[in-house]
């Protein structure tokens, strides 16, 4: 019998079967890989297929067997990733706010790969990806890439830094003027990715929204704040932001100063509603738990922001500042 011109591939292809139609709940019998190899244009004999999984497992494959009715089943039994594990990134990945929808999407499709056709639909079945509270900066992906090329080459560098207005357009800092640092490392809290940078017009450590970056270039010479960093307490620098809320959620309406619209919108996600009030202050209606955790990021904003309803929330309010109040 003549050969193909795949079939040098024959062993590649049964690998990539076992790998991606085979788990411990679905083994494949010797038929059906001489049936895919011949849809392939490769031709095998039962005796070169029990050769070849000798050979996969040679290679480090775990290829193990059971029993399929009267004929002998194969599956791959350990793989780099278990299942839990991929169950795990994947929830990472649809959960973190500084991965847009798309770049999200992408990711969780990668990591579906990784697994058997059948594992892949249970690791589908969990993806909520739209709908969630994303960054709306593709070019995130593409930051975290500049900024730890950097850091491993020892570099500064500069870059532009935005707010939100109230109508959601970007609003840049220092007049779109550029920010010049050395990064020293790259922090993931409350579900969005921060960089920790010496700030060489201040000559202090900061941090900055990684999806807040735009146009990120390396600058000349070695990174300057080594010592500043190295007492930098990398635990505790990130209490300073605003906790996951708990309890029971209400319909809550809130008043803000415009200038407030950034850190509203990172908080409460893009869909959210601004309704101008006057021409400083706006609200929005969302639902969250009435509860301490509101309160106190409330308070962060001092007299520039407050609750408008029900009236059991603003009565929550005056409770907790009283019994603020009272320490004091």
């Amino acid at each position: 019998m003549a050969k193909s011109a795949n079939q040098k591939l024959k062993l590649l292809y049964l690998c990539r079967y076992l790998l991606r139609r085979s788990d411990e709940e679905h083994p494949v019998t010797v038929a059906q890989m001489i049936d895919y190899l011949a849809r392939q244009d490769v031709a095998a004999e039962r005796k070169s297929v029990y050769d070849d999984m000798e050979a996969l497992r040679l290679f480090g494959l775990d290829v193990q067997t059971v029993r399929v009715g009267s004929a002998t089943g194969y599956f791959i039994g350990q793989r780099q990733f278990q299942l839990p594990e991929l169950k795990l990134l994947v929830d990472s990945v649809q959960s973190s706010k500084f991965i847009t929808e798309k770049k999200s999407l992408e990711l969780i499709g990668k990591l579906e790969s990784l697994a058997s056709e059948h594992q892949a639909r249970q690791l589908n079945h969990q993806v909520y990806v739209r709908g969630r509270i994303k960054t709306m900066n593709e070019s995130i992906y593409y930051n975290v890439d500049e900024i730890q090329a950097a850091i491993d080459a020892d570099r500064p560098v500069s870059f532009r830094y935005f707010d939100l207005d109230v109508t959601k357009r970007r609003a840049w800092r220092r007049d779109g003027g550029r920010y010049a640092v050395s990064p020293w490392a790259l922090m993931w809290d409350n579900e969005n990715y921060y960089l920790i940078a010496y700030d060489h017009d201040n000559a202090a450590i900061r941090h900055y929204r990684v999806d807040k970056m735009a146009s990120i270039s390396p600058l000349e010479g070695p990174r300057q704040g080594a010592d500043a960093f190295a007492r930098l307490d990398m635990a505790g620098y990130s209490d300073a932001h605003f906790g996951m809320f708990s309890g029971d959620v209400q319909t809550v309406r809130l008043c803000f100063e415009n200038d407030l619209a950034g850190p509203v919108v990172d908080q409460f996600g893009q869909d959210v509603s601004l309704v101008p009030l006057d021409g400083e202050r706006f609200s929005v209606t969302v639902n969250v738990a009435v509860n301490r955790q509101l309160f106190g990021w409330l308070c962060g904003f001092g007299t520039r922001a407050r609750i408008l309803s029900p009236a059991s929330a603003v009565e929550g309010m005056r409770l907790h500042l009283d019994q603020v109040r009272a320490l004091y």
